[in-house]
């Protein structure tokens, strides 16, 4: 393929070692006022993983596993973008683009893509294998940093196109959540004519008329969790979307803050019942963080906020019309029911309600997620 270059994660040693130097040198707030987490990322236990990701945390167990699939860096409008390209080893299986957010990464997918490449090894049919290609969103990872503003929403859209084009694929699926979903979806919206349907785990749709007349209890439900991120849980999104680059000066320069600022979602966005090692492991949660930490990603991340934070929900001249499907996991930030989604996915041919899971369905629940996938892209076709 011209234009693609073979990449390999490779962070120099002499960085793991700075992480190690500051982790050990941090200088700590008090303790929180409260017993809980309703001020922020309790210090006891953000001492307790500084600590193990200093002395036993290994960044080269991680990189090794990512380094296993097949990774690229390609030019797009002027921009190297980062993304594992794995191959299925069946003739009819589909073009995938599965696209991360914040504060995720490729990481999220490493546990889906063998059973999407391969299900008949892991309990799916020949016919459900795809092709998978995961970027890193511009700032994010091992993709670089725009230098200027205008890279939107729309602007990635229209390149994750111009990048499926160019690796051969004609028609393709699309997938998304978090940021994900906001690219996905946009991508839906502008219908240039590659994408053949999509799939979210993250619908942010306005509530209909009647669930604000006489909301049933799925509206209750999303209305109450609408009000309470708005109230409590948006700090960060207002920050980012504001003046990412003040936040980026203390998220670049203490790993304990890129830590804790990410953790924090950990713990309230996964399905982990008030702890978030019960939804992920101590070392996937540090991978994530780690990769942010050491592609000093805290500032540029945070830009697509400020670039498009207002792309979620906004008005789209009547929805995405290609074929559309949503898998709502009870622990999502905003669980929009499926009529809000209909208003804004016109041609919503899938939905389901899953039983186990959160905001990172494929970091949280992979089989799920996957059986989600075969299930809604089962019934489009190319």
């Amino acid at each position: 393929m011209t234009g693609m270059n073979d990449f390999k994660a490779a962070i120099p040693q002499a960085d793991l070692d700075d992480l190690k130097t500051r982790l050990a040198k941090t200088r700590w707030p008090e303790r929180e006022c409260v017993d809980d987490w309703s001020q922020g990322a309790p210090l006891g236990y953000v001492q307790e993983l500084a600590e193990y990701w200093r002395d036993k945390y290994d960044w080269r167990r991680c990189e090794s596993r990512l380094n296993q699939f097949p990774q690229f860096k390609t030019e797009l409008d002027g921009l190297g973008i980062h993304f594992i390209h794995q191959r299925s080893p069946h003739e009819g299986a589909r073009p995938l683009l599965i696209t991360h957010g914040w504060p995720g990464s490729v990481l999220e997918f490493l546990k889906v893509i063998e059973p999407l490449t391969t299900p008949e090894a892991h309990g799916g049919k020949a016919e459900d294998a795809f092709h998978v290609v995961c970027p890193s969103l511009p700032g994010y990872g091992f993709s670089d940093k725009p230098a200027k503003a205008g890279w939107s929403v729309e602007r990635i859209a229209r390149a994750w196109d111009e990048l499926m084009v160019k690796l051969g694929y004609s028609r393709y699926f699309a997938q998304g959540g978090d940021w994900g979903s906001a690219v996905t979806t946009t991508i839906g919206l502008q219908n240039l004519g590659q994408c053949a349907g999509i799939h979210v785990n993250m619908a942010v749709s306005g509530p209909t008329k009647a669930a604000m007349e006489s909301p049933g209890p799925d509206d209750i439900k999303a209305l109450t969790a609408l009000k309470f991120y708005q109230d409590w849980d948006s700090g960060y999104s207002k920050q980012q979307a504001t003046r990412p680059q003040t936040l980026g000066y203390g998220l670049v320069d203490s790993p304990v803050a890129q830590l804790a600022w990410i953790l924090e979602k950990f713990h309230a966005w996964t399905d982990c019942d008030g702890h978030p090692e019960n939804a992920l492991s101590r070392d996937e949660m540090l991978d994530d963080i780690s990769l942010y930490w050491l592609t000093a990603s805290g500032a540029s991340s945070a830009r697509l906020y400020w670039e498009s934070f207002g792309a979620f929900g906004a008005d789209d001249d009547g929805g995405v019309k290609i074929p559309s499907g949503y898998s709502l996991f009870p622990k999502e930030i905003f669980p929009s029911p499926k009529s809000w989604a209909e208003t804004r996915f016109a041609n919503l041919v899938y939905f389901n309600k899953v039983d186990q899971g959160g905001h990172f369905a494929a970091f949280e629940q992979p089989e799920l997620y996957v059986q989600e996938l075969r299930g809604c892209f089962g019934s489009m076709s190319l």
